[in-house]
């Protein structure tokens, strides 16, 4: 199904905070005539609410129980924790009405966030991202006509250029709720620089440690906000060793990729989101997303479920065919899935040519992506490196539009779907762009004119 007109268009999508208002009157007289001015106050972006958090309980493990409010984690099994809540409560006040009254922040669904209170709510700015309609490709592909579409989800919007920024705020903010000090991440980019940029803002210390082939842009962004970046010469789960090794002497608190429970929590903001994007009655029939750790695929499944949880959509509504989409040369979910497994084996020499966010040789939540993806009926597909290269180029021309390279990797997925039949026409699909392509480097643009000698306006004319 498609999102309809009115909601493709609304206030939620496209007007900023500060058009939604509180006003109070002020009365004035002049020359017989009675004029009201308004004073314009914004709507808090962080609501003032409490969170309804009950529990933290092991994925693997079912009934293994850990106290909220605590430091935490892995289980004793060794794997993620996810956060419960009181879903009874928290239903009384997340209402349809009463989310469209809210600033259109991932704040806004507070009742299921675990922080509890709103002083430790870090916000540099985490709107609600955009849907963007695909229209030249869809009118080209014959989409259009069979009744489906293409929209991508620009998380290139969020704080710090990507979607990092909504794991890292709910994590920083729990870890400033809870006293920590001193932070550590392996990273491939993008979540060392919301890292740093969080803990910056709430003066808690930074470390990051990331693969030495990982794009400068990123580099540079981490340092300049105050994170200690290390660049290492191994891939991110040799990073982790570093960060897990130093937990100790560092006195840090380690916040590699699901392997504290509180980035699955922002990351579910996006399902969160896209639910009332499209009225939440009917959601998308597919969501395309690039797979390196797989939080957000794995926050999403669980925010559809906690939607029915709360009555905002019916109990067994349809939900999307989630679809894991990895690098040719670092696929270790696409090999589980194929071999039927249930726990991925790391992939040695991973390579990626320009997709580092989904250069994750082993994954620790690689069971909760295959549950995930099979229990929506999905599947997990491998794209080349000339693959991503050739639809970031098309999607930008196109659609204008530059999409990072794992985002990339969802379109040429998309494309490749609808070739071989696992994606009709007729349906609606939504890519992941998970961050800003002006944060990857981008091939050169070498032309150039010399005003000493005539302008050849002919030789323009045909580049």
């Amino acid at each position: 199904m498609q999102p309809s007109i009115t909601l493709r268009t609304s206030s939620y999508v496209r007007t900023p905070i500060v058009s939604r208002t509180h006003r109070k009157p002020y009365q004035y007289i002049s020359r017989g005539f009675s004029l009201k001015v308004y004073a314009v106050k914004p709507i808090n972006p962080v609501p003032d609410v409490k969170s309804t958090i009950t529990h933290l309980e092991c994925s693997l493990k079912e009934g293994d129980i850990y106290e909220a409010g605590k430091l935490h984690n892995l289980s004793a099994a060794g794997k993620s924790l996810l956060v419960r809540y009181d879903y009874e409560a928290a239903a009384k006040s997340l209402t349809r009405d009463e989310l469209s009254k809210r600033a259109p922040t991932l704040w806004k669904w507070r009742e299921i966030l675990p922080v509890q209170e709103l002083e430790n709510c870090v916000y540099l700015g985490e709107e609600c991202t955009p849907l963007l309609e695909s229209k030249t490709i869809t009118k080209e592909l014959g989409v259009d006509t069979e009744g489906g579409g293409l929209y991508v989800k620009d998380e290139g919007r969020l704080p710090t250029g990507s979607f990092k920024a909504r794991g890292l705020v709910m994590a920083v903010s729990m870890a400033k709720e809870l006293g920590v000090t001193r932070m550590a991440m392996p990273t491939n980019g993008n979540a060392g620089a919301a890292l740093g940029a969080y803990c910056t803002s709430c003066g808690i210390e930074s470390y990051a440690f990331a693969p030495e082939d990982t794009p400068e842009t990123n580099i540079s962004e981490m340092e300049i906000q105050g994170t200690k970046v290390w660049r290492v010469n191994g891939y991110i789960d040799d990073c982790g060793k570093i960060v897990g090794g130093g937990k100790e002497q560092m006195g840090w608190f380690e916040t590699s990729t699901l392997k504290e429970p509180y980035r699955i929590e922002g990351k579910k903001t996006m399902g969160l989101e896209l639910a009332e994007q499209f009225g939440f009655e009917n959601l998308p029939d597919v969501i395309l997303y690039p797979t390196g750790g797989g939080t957000g695929l794995i926050g999403m499944w669980k925010a559809f479920e906690e939607l029915e949880l709360l009555g905002l959509r019916p109990k067994g509504s349809k939900k999307p065919r989630m679809v894991a989409v990895q690098a040719e040369g670092c696929a270790p979910i696409v090999n589980a899935y194929k071999a039927n497994e249930e726990f991925a084996t790391r992939v040695d020499d991973a390579y990626t040519r320009s997709a580092m966010g989904i250069r994750v040789p082993a994954a620790i939540g690689d069971f909760l992506i295959l549950r995930a993806v099979r229990e929506s009926n999905g599947y997990a597909v491998t794209v080349t490196d000339d693959e991503i290269d050739a639809a970031q180029t098309e999607y930008a021309r196109k659609e204008g539009v530059l999409l990072c390279p794992e985002g990339a990797a969802t379109f040429a997925a998309y494309k490749n779907g609808l070739a071989d039949g696992s994606i009709s026409k007729g349906e609606t699909a939504i890519l992941f762009n998970c961050a800003t392509g002006l944060k990857y480097p981008l091939p050169p643009s070498n032309k150039t004119i010399d005003i000493s000698k005539p302008i050849d306006y002919d030789a323009i004319a045909k580049a």
